[in-house]
């Protein structure tokens, strides 16, 4: 069976991207359609031409398509990325978020498994306060969250976070290593292995309506 995940994330220089790209491997590696999809630049462009990291990776990164609501109607199952600004999400996830109130409104967005994975400066610079942040916005969904967890070995290879992926950049501003990618990779799959079993269990709109009657 087949499922649509969408892997919608924020990076200003890269990591997160490289991550997203890692669970969007993992997905399709387990037999998911992806969308890899970025949020939409809130900065300036004085304020990117400032850090030429920034700049390069806006503009190598350009051609990958913005998210959009309809990409949270499409899919069984969501991915967010974002760096984490003083434990919690940038503002350029947020904004994209706060646009899926409608969906919301219709019970869309509920059910649908999710997961959350991050970067950050520091070792301890907030990476679980931001993945739990996002968690609030799923319980609101009524989403159902999926954690890595420690269900393998890859995730204690890359440091141990149940929660979701992290990774450190520090200031050498190197990307994620190679073993946060493989538990990016693994979280890719856990994701959609999770919503194969959830959409194979799943009533149909008929059996749903005798439930309530």
């Amino acid at each position: 069976m087949s499922v649509k995940v969408a892997v919608i994330y924020y990076s200003s220089t890269g990591a997160v991207h490289a991550l997203a790209e890692a669970v969007a491997e993992g997905a399709a590696g387990a037999g998911a359609e992806v969308r890899l999809r970025r949020v939409a630049e809130l900065a300036a462009d004085g304020a990117i031409d400032e850090n030429p990291r920034w700049r390069q990776h806006a503009d190598a990164t350009a051609s990958i398509p913005e998210a959009a609501v309809e990409d949270l109607a499409w899919a069984d199952a969501y991915a967010f990325g974002t760096p984490t600004r003083f434990g919690a999400p940038a503002a350029q996830l947020k904004q994209f978020i706060d646009q899926s109130a409608g969906l919301w409104r219709e019970g869309a967005l509920a059910d649908k498994p999710v997961t959350a994975f991050t970067s950050a400066f520091n070792r301890h610079g907030g990476g679980e306060a931001t993945i739990i942040s996002l968690a609030n916005v799923f319980y609101h969904w009524g989403a159902l969250i999926v954690p890595p967890g420690y269900t393998d070995p890859a995730v204690y290879a890359a440091g141990g976070n149940p929660y979701g992926t992290s990774a450190v950049t520090g200031p050498s501003g190197d990307g994620p290593g190679t073993a946060t990618l493989d538990a990016a990779r693994y979280q890719g799959r856990r994701l959609t292995r999770t919503a194969i079993r959830l959409l194979a269990g799943a009533p149909t709109a008929e059996e749903d309506a005798g439930a309530l009657t």
